[in-house]
């Protein structure tokens, strides 16, 4: 069973079922984004969002959820604290709890590049204009220092492969991934 949606346009049919594993070409990947509470409290949702499916990207779950200690520790794991310092670890895990955040996989091809790239710089000081903290956000490091907390970024992407398979399964369980096609792949496979 499934839900039929109808446009003037089109109508298509969505089957709301499990991810099936169907075995899809390597370049297909699916990766992780966190609208952190900052962009959520700033309304940013649906400009977020609009961009990824502007460039023919599918969501395949999502989310939204105010995130307690134990989640945010899983997603910033121990190996954050090695990498950046303890305190940094700290001062994230309490961002990301400071309110909502909007939480979804994206599937598309060479998805966590992409994705990365549309993000744009961790520092938004220094990301380019056209990506989303170029254009939505403009802290700098040395300003979340001087206030000691983390730098309002507004988003959080899996950096590579590895973290985005691993991130997934923090924020999401199998069947809360669905596998439906988008007008997009028929110009794109």
């Amino acid at each position: 069973m499934g839900i039929r949606y109808t446009s003037t346009h089109m109508t298509t049919k969505v089957k709301h079922k499990k991810n099936t594993k169907k075995q899809k070409p390597d370049t297909i990947e699916r990766t992780l984004v966190v609208i952190k509470p900052d962009g959520v409290g700033r309304g940013l949702v649906g400009q977020i969002i609009q961009r990824f499916e502007n460039a023919g990207m599918k969501i395949v779950g999502m989310k939204m959820r105010w995130v307690d200690e134990t989640q945010a520790k899983r997603h910033y794991t121990e190996d954050l604290a090695v990498r950046r310092g303890q305190k940094v670890r700290d001062l994230m895990v309490e961002f990301l709890k400071n309110g909502p955040v909007v939480a979804f996989v994206i599937e598309g091809v060479d998805a966590i590049e992409n994705v990365r790239k549309m993000v744009g710089s961790t520092e938004p000081k220094t990301a380019q204009p056209g990506t989303i903290r170029g254009d939505f956000a403009h802290v700098a490091f040395r300003h979340a220092d001087a206030y000691g907390k983390a730098v309002s970024n507004l988003i959080h992407a899996s950096s590579d492969p590895a973290d985005a398979e691993r991130e997934v399964l923090v924020w999401f369980n199998e069947d809360e991934l669905y596998d439906y096609k988008t007008v997009h792949e028929a110009f794109t496979f």
